[in-house]
């Protein structure tokens, strides 16, 4: 694909994305204006900012996310549920969950599946996008049963990255995600975060989504981007 044709085939799965522990109202704002002005999926912003996403975009189509259990992924339910709760009264639209990572490195699948269930639970139908922080499990059986684990507690995606450490997304360990995805009968879409930056970074895992799961497979509620800086450069292509 042209760079052209990535940009437009990427723009709309875009999470414009903030996280950062300095974040500001005016920060956010001017996220939430980027992500009118660009036309992606969502912004996804830490709790404290949720509502003042929710009145900003006031009208739009665009989504708001939110995380939880972030970025460390401890495994204690109750702290998480407060989290979901209060992000879905601010009006959050989608929950962004660090899964349990001690117990994905040591296989408690038991562990991940609970957590994960009980912020399905809490998000009371809102898509729920499990992050398996894949550069810190590494391991491509790791990954597969930690999204297996994910997926049976209801995650509507399987996240690889917070962006939080010095490994993101990479190619193999989105492939890895899907083929968990495509071995499942549930819809679980992919979110692909951490470290993509540019045109030339999306169409490689387009490419590799089209590969495994058809050309069709690819859209908003199966395929999304989580990012800070590729916004910039997709809409600069669109120029081409």
């Amino acid at each position: 694909m042209d760079p052209a044709t990535v940009a437009r085939r990427a723009i709309p799965l875009v999470d414009l994305t903030s996280l950062n522990d300095d974040d500001t109202p005016e920060r956010i704002d001017k996220l939430c204006d980027d992500a009118l002005a660009g036309g992606v999926a969502a912004v996804c912003v830490h709790g404290p900012f949720v509502a003042q996403c929710r009145d900003r975009l006031d009208g739009s189509e665009i989504e708001v996310a939110s995380v939880v259990n972030f970025p460390h992924g401890g495994a204690e339910i109750s702290p998480v549920v407060e989290e979901v709760v209060a992000a879905v009264e601010n009006g959050a639209d989608e929950i962004d969950t660090v899964i349990p990572l001690d117990a994905a490195e040591y296989g408690d699948t038991a562990t991940i599946e609970a957590l994960v269930a009980a912020v399905v639970e809490a998000a009371d139908g809102r898509p729920v996008k499990a992050i398996l922080e894949t550069g810190r499990l590494v391991d491509r059986q790791v990954i597969e049963t930690a999204g297996w684990a994910a997926v049976a507690g209801g995650a509507r995606f399987l996240k690889t990255s917070t962006g939080k450490i010095g490994v993101g997304a990479t190619l193999e360990a989105a492939e890895a995600i899907l083929s968990v995805i495509a071995s499942t009968e549930d819809p679980v879409g992919l979110k692909v975060s951490g470290g993509v930056r540019t045109a030339d970074d999306a169409a490689g895992y387009l490419a590799l989504a089209d590969q495994m799961l058809g050309p069709d497979w690819v859209g908003p509620t199966t395929f999304r981007f989580g990012a800070s800086g590729l916004l910039a450069d997709l809409l600069a292509h669109t120029q081409d």
